[in-house]
């Protein structure tokens, strides 16, 4: 607890949504559109972390009309950014031992790319993506082509509402996949599933990671509390330090930024991470920001 305690003091507290969302759009911020490395590529290739990543990615799907959304058919310019930032060995996160090789870590809204999981899944102890099933085949295009031992990807392509409809058979490893979509699913069972897949510990989660997940603001409520469910559980064990929320987002619009704010800060403790932890593609002016939660007690549902 010592080092939460010690991580903690690093950063700035946020109290005050409209006093962050104004102090952070009074930046000179740059013009990144929406936000795409290359929206119309159907490869990719990048460099993150030190390996070299070729990721499949999907502008036809991003262009469809699919019900339910399609931005995670296609590579966000933070993600890799991001990926390259947390994966660090110099990371504070790594550095105060929040995140260490014990780790399991959950990322929400994981899209095609995999990234994320593909840099940090090596470090720790377990890591699961989640996201829409849309997702499914170029995750896992990308997970195979991108794993030095062409593992793959551990699927469990069941939803979190029916967790024993599927398993595909393959070399076992410690990054997986779930299906869990915010709108029509509780992620309150996710423990339980990362007990039952037998690679995952007592089902605590240590961490929860959300990258460029928040950009439309009918969401946020439903982001939020699937934040807080996946927090549940070690909130049941006081002897555990609580389970650390870290969000990535491009600042867009002011608007759903407080919005999102507003509606997290109502459940969680929040703190910015300040631009001396910060890479420098991260830093203030660069258009993104990075939020760490913790959920303030009594407020899982």
């Amino acid at each position: 607890m010592m080092s939460l305690v010690k991580f903690l003091s690093t950063l700035e507290e946020v109290s005050d949504p409209s006093e962050e969302t104004f102090l952070l759009f009074s930046q000179s911020l740059p013009s990144q559109d929406l936000g795409f490395v290359d929206s119309k590529a159907t490869i990719l290739e990048l460099e993150v972390a030190g390996r070299d990543l070729t990721i499949s990615q999907s502008p036809t799907l991003l262009s469809s009309n699919r019900e339910g959304g399609t931005t995670g058919a296609v590579v966000w310019k933070i993600t890799p950014l991001f990926a390259e930032w947390i994966a660090s060995s110099t990371n504070c996160l790594f550095y105060n031992s929040i995140i260490d090789s014990s780790s399991t870590i959950v990322e929400l809204g994981c899209g095609i790319s995999g990234i994320l999981g593909l840099v940090l899944a090596p470090r720790v102890a377990n890591y699961v993506a989640t996201d829409q099933g849309y997702v499914e085949k170029l995750l896992n295009l990308n997970i195979h082509r991108n794993t030095s031992q062409s593992t793959g990807l551990r699927e469990h392509t069941s939803t979190i509402k029916n967790h024993h409809k599927a398993s595909k058979p393959g070399r076992s490893t410690n990054l997986n996949f779930l299906t869990l979509d915010w709108e029509t699913d509780s992620a309150l069972s996710l423990p339980s599933l990362l007990v039952d897949s037998k690679h995952m510990g007592d089902g605590t989660i240590d961490i929860v990671l959300a990258c460029d997940c928040i950009y439309n603001e009918s969401l946020i409520a439903q982001l939020v509390r699937t934040c807080a469910e996946l927090c549940q559980v070690v909130e049941a064990k006081p002897s555990k330090i609580p389970t650390i929320c870290v969000i990535a987002q491009q600042l867009r619009s002011p608007d759903v930024f407080e919005a999102w704010l507003t509606t997290f800060s109502e459940s969680f403790r929040v703190w910015r991470v300040p631009d001396s932890l910060l890479s420098d593609e991260l830093k203030q002016d660069s258009g993104f920001v990075v939020h760490i939660g913790i959920i303030k007690p009594g407020e899982t549902q």
